[in-house]
């Protein structure tokens, strides 16, 4: 009688339940290294806030060795730094570029940056992404922007079509949450300049407030070069010295390595 059968006093009768033979302690592989790959900055406001970002990446994922390298200007760049032993022989790991879109930098540099150590993916860059629309509006309401106005969303340029093309979706979801018309416009590099849209604005509509989202990570040489343009409004980058970086950037890094390792 087996122990799933019930005596007439419906008692469970036991019985002798079989366990497959112990094979010992099973090891999981560790999680992928995360190297967060930013730009890189002169300027002590912007390498402050990146690195809190990175930092608080690194408490949330508590299982998972977190790294900070740069493509430029800052130390350690990213090639020389997969190469230095940091991450060992045989782990993986995962570039996730603090960047807002592709580009020369997302693309190009980090996949030969990786090919130098096998077992590195290269995440996608941070935007465009309905999650930094958020941030950019809520930074939009602490620069003094009433809603109903226009914005110019001043974005960093690139040479390259891909990240030009990425701007423009983050101005069209930007525009979708603002329920306004959103222009972009690029620092350097590319076309319409910041400055001419600015004044292409000011003739259409005299009078009335220029508004500009700053479409950056953090303050650095092109926040300046924002500035020196002179909108009316100018919103603060996404990541601001002194404050906590917004949740939805944390969340998004995480999301990013975690889609790049298909987890």
């Amino acid at each position: 009688m087996s122990s799933a059968t019930l005596t007439r006093t419906g008692a469970r009768v036991a019985g002798t339940v079989e366990h497959p033979p112990w094979l010992g302690w099973l090891e999981t592989a560790p999680s992928p290294d995360l190297v967060a790959v930013s730009h890189g900055t002169d300027s002590p406001a912007g390498r402050a806030a990146i690195r809190a970002l990175v930092d608080v990446v690194d408490v949330a994922l508590s299982d998972v060795s977190v790294h900070a390298a740069f493509v430029d200007v800052q130390e350690p760049r990213v090639g020389p730094f997969l190469h230095s032993g940091a991450i060992e022989p045989g782990q993986a790991a995962a570039l996730v570029p603090l960047l807002l879109s592709a580009g020369t930098h997302a693309s190009g540099d980090l996949a030969a940056a990786a090919g130098g150590h096998p077992g590195t993916e290269v995440a996608a860059p941070l935007g465009p992404d309905a999650s930094l629309a958020a941030v950019l509006h809520r930074r939009l309401l602490e620069a003094g922007w009433i809603p109903g106005e226009a914005v110019v969303l001043a974005c960093a340029g690139s040479a390259d079509p891909r990240g030009l093309a990425d701007c423009r979706a983050m101005a069209q979801l930007l525009a979708g949450r603002l329920q306004v018309p959103v222009t972009p416009a690029f620092i350097s590099a590319a076309e319409p300049r910041l400055p001419d849209v600015l004044a292409a604005a000011r003739a259409l509509n005299p009078g009335r407030r220029t508004v500009v989202s700053s479409y950056l990570l953090a303050p650095g040489y092109f926040a300046g070069v924002a500035a020196a343009s002179s909108p009316d409004v100018l919103s603060a980058p996404l990541l601001h010295p002194g404050q906590a970086p917004p949740r939805e950037l944390v969340d998004l890094v995480i999301e990013r390595y975690r889609q790049s390792i298909a987890w």
